[in-house]
């Protein structure tokens, strides 16, 4: 993976609450604050043991191992999973569907290279296919194939760069005006997506194109981003702003580019699943992604989150809910999010306002944890109470947890862009675990909370069993409390803000511009 922000980053701590007259225990093997005769919600929570949620993993690393160690949307890997899950659902009594939607798959099947030839011969370091460790340089997602030996030709930079993010490098046709037809086009990041920037390129005859960072404070490091989908059919590659300043002078630098890409469209499904029973006019829905990436076997991302929400339903599927519950993992979250927008995008508008809340889990069992919970302020009128009903689970714990970012870069984002209450449970993902956080959760400060994140490593041994229990039994108590509530946040569904739907997301650091 590039250089990317942490998926979220805890920006307030919530104390655990004072001592409660109930006595409230945690085991390893599940989370346990439930008497005889407490509330359904804390009864279900009680009932979740890690090795019944580790047996769904064990069966998605299976599905991964059999098919190329992946369990990517639009691989057998992937279809082996939804067919689990869903099997498993309708033995429970669910009525279950699969949504068939086309989604742009895109893979790397072979390391990139690019190297200056003249003036001076430099080879760069290549970014591998699938790794979190960025290379001089790192193909974009949706990157034609093929190979250009072509000189550099400058469009339109800014350099020095000023001091806010100002560049319109490539967004318009005629930054090319006088563009050399068969050169490699060298473009500065900013202002517009990086589709605009490489159509604009590859319409004016590039046989290649660099795009450097664009030189502020934060944003100088290689990148990696998307392009969107395909139709490039030409090389396309982030780079650092310094080999980028580099290329720009002397005039008549001569790179070799080669890309060896898949860029076609394929068709995938999400999974939903709805209780029979419940007002149909309050549904409470709970989702997961089931896709990994395709260099590795996602049993952390997302087998943990979705191995948890497929315990939970299990589990629920004899309480009788008030509220209808509708439950879903995700297909393509990994390429920007794409199931959970189509589902979204295609609902009818009369059943997209009978969604009362959206819950979300995504990365639960991260090896070097910590507890976080969406920070509800900033979505939707509703989000605050979501976040409420997950702090009281910790806090009858005894759990410290902190609060993380609700900023869209994960499947509650189609939520609350529609104006629909979201919130939920993240464990953390390549950021870096800070020393206040080994204070609270323990584990390793100045390490990521899960080193094997999008990589290959991230396998039945890459969970952290205490997590994935507290966070299943998480689970179980907010979707039950939703489900038995007679008012559930939500209420009516506003119309989303125009700043909230024109919002361009960071999705797994899927940069667009």
């Amino acid at each position: 993976m590039p250089h990317i922000f942490s998926r979220v980053r805890a920006s307030r701590v919530i104390p655990a609450a004072a001592a409660l007259p109930l006595v409230f225990s945690l085991a390893l093997a599940g989370s346990a604050f439930a008497e005889p005769a407490a509330p359904p919600e804390q009864q279900l929570a009680s009932s979740m043991q890690a090795p019944n949620i580790k047996r769904h993993l064990q069966e998605f690393q299976k599905f991964a191992t059999a098919n190329g160690g992946t369990r990517a949307s639009g691989t057998p890997g992937y279809d082996a999973s939804r067919d689990y899950v869903a099997a498993k659902l309708r033995g429970a009594g669910y009525q279950v569907t699969t949504q068939q939607f086309d989604f742009p798959f895109f893979r790397e099947r072979s390391t990139a290279a690019m190297e200056q030839v003249s003036p001076e011969a430099k080879t760069y370091k290549p970014t591998p296919p699938g790794s979190s460790e960025l290379g001089d340089f790192a193909t974009l997602t949706y990157s034609g194939s093929g190979t250009a030996n072509a000189t550099v030709q400058a469009v339109d930079l800014t350099l020095p760069p000023t001091p806010e993010p100002s560049s319109t490098s490539g967004c318009e046709a005629q930054d090319f005006a006088g563009f050399t037809a068969g050169n490699i086009a060298l473009i500065q990041r900013g202002t517009c997506p990086f589709a605009d920037k490489a159509r604009n390129a590859q319409t004016a005859g590039a046989s290649g194109v660099i795009i450097f960072n664009e030189g502020q404070p934060g944003r100088t490091d290689t990148f990696t981003g998307t392009l969107g989908g395909p139709g490039i059919t030409v090389p396309v590659v982030g780079v650092s702003f310094a080999i980028g300043q580099d290329l720009a002078s002397p005039a008549n630098t001569v790179v070799r580019l080669k890309t060896d890409t898949e860029s076609t469209m394929r068709k995938t499904h999400n999974v939903l699943a709805e209780s029979k029973r419940g007002n149909a006019d309050k549904v409470v829905m709970a989702g997961a992604h089931l896709d990994s990436v395709l260099a590795g076997p996602g049993i952390n991302d997302n087998g943990s989150g979705s191995a948890g929400l497929l315990e939970v339903a299990l589990r629920m599927a004899q309480l009788p809910p008030k509220n209808k519950v509708r439950f879903a993992w995700w297909g393509a979250e990994e390429l920007g999010l794409l199931g959970s927008e189509h589902y979204v995008a295609t609902l009818p508008e009369a059943e997209r306002n009978k969604i009362r809340l959206y819950l979300n889990f995504d990365m639960i069992g991260s090896p070097n944890f910590a507890y976080k919970i969406y920070d509800g302020s900033a979505g939707p009128a509703g989000s605050a109470e979501i976040e409420k009903a997950f702090a009281r689970y910790f806090d009858f714990l005894r759990l410290p947890h902190v609060s993380t970012p609700l900023d869209g870069r994960s499947d509650y984002g189609p939520f609350i862009a529609a104006g629909i209450p979201a919130g939920g449970l993240f464990t953390g993902a390549e950021g870096i675990k800070t020393p206040e956080e080994q204070q609270m959760f323990g584990g390793e400060a100045g390490k990521p909370y899960d080193a094997c994140y999008h990589g290959a490593c991230d396998t039945t041994s890459n969970i952290n069993d205490k997590a994935l229990a507290v966070n299943t039994g998480a689970i179980a108590y907010s979707v039950a409390t939703f489900a038995l509530s007679d008012n559930p946040p939500g209420g009516t569904t506003p119309k989303a803000a125009a700043a909230q739907r024109g919002k361009v997301h960071d999705h797994h650091g899927g940069l667009i511009k």
